[in-house]
């Protein structure tokens, strides 16, 4: 029996199991005890290399003390427990020690079993069918095997893979031909030492790209630290136990001895000053989770203007101000949702241009993360920028390069069972140039278009800026008449004599009978200069090189009607907001 099969027909005892509910139950009771047999064999190599190595495990839960089949005097192997008493020493012994005696600080591999365990569970209830389980691990996982090695990982990324059906656990699988994809431009250099993080790594998806990313720049001249390095680089942060796991077992099984460099935390539950210029990276690649809100509370501390509560948008405003280190790059996969929204959405698009460059977003297709979702994704790649001195506000993005990916001849969407595959961004590949004479060699054709964001914004900003202009000149007016009101009033301190008192407050509510239409006129002003200038950072470009065709999808027919209602009812408040700022001045004039 091969591996994979192996693999299936331990879900199937798993699914007699009454203790045990749905794939995502399965995968993860699966995963811990993979993870104790793989981390037993990798021991076994430690041992070998060094003779003083002390297991984090205490002896008596150690794999092969409790789960390994051992030979009789006839050399038949027998279990070491029987199936009647298994589930009460998991239950009641092996996990409260895990949980519980292990010392986090004591080493790295003791931070990864405590992180591990913490919050794992045991979900089987019938000892012989956990026994049963056990023997087809023992009989089919011999990590030594350097065959067996390299089939159990992708066996483990097929596991994932079929997890994106399973709920909510879909969320924590990025298809592997975007994790490649996203790791080969945003090419982190091992030679240079470039550090990588994912701050919502769920299952390690990117992060395994990384790593053979990074295997793949080794060659017969690198040395013995080239190699070890890669551990080291590479760093993942997941807030959720079971995708935790699952990338802590990911690591084990792509060649990470000690894992430690996963955390199990909240990311965005990291105080906004918490963070220093050491957590700072050359690389991030991460699928943040997104259309997820955070608890109350959670991102209070961070800078006003930036303040939400929708994860996406928290991790894109803590990657460009906090974890991405001056020049160096990112890619991030975003929903359309992000490219035209407003409101916050707009101040961190504004925030993403101004201290980035955003250089290439490829658009996807609909289905790419189907079944989790079918909403439209895009991979958004950038360069933070150097900072500038200087008090003026300073763009580092100019052109937006766009490319949309297209389906494959004969898809009309994505599935499961029809996945996108690696070798569809070939074209994309061929087509990206470089970043070192600002992708000079690319050309616009079928798919790919650019826009002049510089350009669009200078002629934005000058046509906003006389709306914003009075807008400021009536603040200033309305400040003057506050300034007069707060005089008169202190001028009655001490003062007891009611005439005099009716006087002045008969003078201070003329001052602001005067300012509150002033008010209103600036506001006017300033929302008909903002109705300019915001919508330049609308960044759903639709390709002007693709005929435009006619749909009968019902959804598609909504979302252009929605987008249609939003048009009209901006063209109407622009309307009322230059025939407001064109009368203001009459109204101004008969009241002086």
């Amino acid at each position: 029996m091969n591996l994979s099969s192996t693999i299936k027909s331990i879900q199937d005892i798993m699914r007699k199991d009454d203790g045990v509910d749905g794939d995502a139950q399965r995968l993860g009771q699966l995963t811990w005890m993979l993870f104790l047999k793989v981390f037993d064999q990798r021991e076994e190599e430690w041992e070998d290399d060094n003779a003083t190595y002390q297991s984090p495990l205490p002896e008596r839960f150690r794999w092969r003390n409790w789960a390994a089949y051992k030979a009789n005097a006839e050399g038949k192997k027998k279990p070491q427990i029987a199936g009647s008493e298994l589930i009460s020493f998991v239950n009641n012994d092996l996990f409260p020690a895990l949980k519980d005696q292990i010392d986090a600080s004591k080493s790295p591999q003791h931070k990864v079993i405590k992180q591990v365990f913490e919050d794992a569970n045991n979900y089987m209830k019938s000892g012989p069918q956990m026994l049963a389980v056990i023997e087809k691990l023992e009989d089919a996982i011999n990590f030594h095997d350097f065959k067996t090695r390299a089939s159990l990982g992708d066996v483990y990324e097929q596991m994932l893979n079929d997890l994106r059906g399973a709920g909510n656990a879909g969320e924590f699988y990025t298809p592997r031909a975007i994790t490649a994809f996203m790791a080969d431009r945003v090419n982190p250099r091992l030679d240079k030492r470039e550090t990588v993080m994912d701050p919502a790594c769920g299952t390690g998806g990117f992060l395994t790209a990384v790593i053979d990313h990074f295997r793949n720049q080794l060659s017969t001249k690198s040395s013995s630290e080239d190699k070890r390095a890669i551990e080291e680089l590479i760093h993942g942060i997941e807030k959720k136990q079971l995708p935790h796991l699952l990338c802590t077992t990911n690591m084990l099984l792509h060649g990470i001895d000690v894992p430690s460099q996963i955390e199990h935390l909240n990311t965005l539950g990291i105080g906004w000053n918490e963070w220093n210029a050491n957590d700072k990276v050359d690389c991030i690649i991460t699928n943040p989770p997104f259309g997820g809100y955070e608890d109350d509370g959670v991102g209070s501390d961070y800078p006003a203007d930036l303040r939400t509560r929708e994860t996406a948008d928290m991790f894109i405003a803590l990657i460009i101000k906090k974890l991405l280190r001056e020049n160096g790059r990112a890619a991030v996969v975003l929903p359309d949702g992000f490219l035209f929204g407003d409101g916050i959405k707009g101040t961190l698009k504004k925030l993403l241009l101004r201290d980035c460059k955003l250089h290439t977003i490829i658009r996807l297709p609909k289905g790419v993360f189907s079944p989790y979702t079918t909403i439209k994704t895009n991979l958004l790649f950038f360069t933070k920028g150097s900072v500038v001195d200087g008090g003026t506000e300073n763009f580092h993005t100019d052109t937006i390069w766009f490319y949309e990916h297209p389906y494959p001849a004969g898809y009309k969407s994505y599935s499961k069972t029809k996945p996108i595959r690696l070798e569809e961004f070939k074209p994309e590949q061929e087509w990206w140039g470089t970043e070192a004479n600002d992708f000079a060699d690319r050309v616009e054709n079928e798919f790919a278009w650019k826009i002049d964001f510089k350009t669009k914004r200078e002629q934005a900003e000058a046509a906003a800026q006389p709306h914003w202009q009075r807008a400021e000149e009536l603040n200033n007016q309305v400040a003057a008449l506050e300034g007069e009101s707060t005089d008169l009033r202190k001028s009655m301190v001490g003062t007891a004599a009611v005439d005099y008192r009716e006087k002045i407050d008969a003078q201070i509510a003329e001052l602001r009978a005067k300012a509150e239409p002033l008010r209103l006129q600036a506001r006017d002003a300033q929302a008909a200069g903002d109705r300019i200038y915001w919508p330049i950072f609308n960044l759903d470009e639709p390709n002007p090189n693709k005929p435009q065709e006619e749909t009968h999808d019902p959804d598609l027919l909504l979302e252009k009607y929605k987008k249609l209602l939003g048009e009209i009812e901006e063209t109407e408040n622009r309307l009322k907001s230059e025939l407001a700022a064109a009368l203001a001045h009459n109204f101004v004039g008969e009241e002086v």
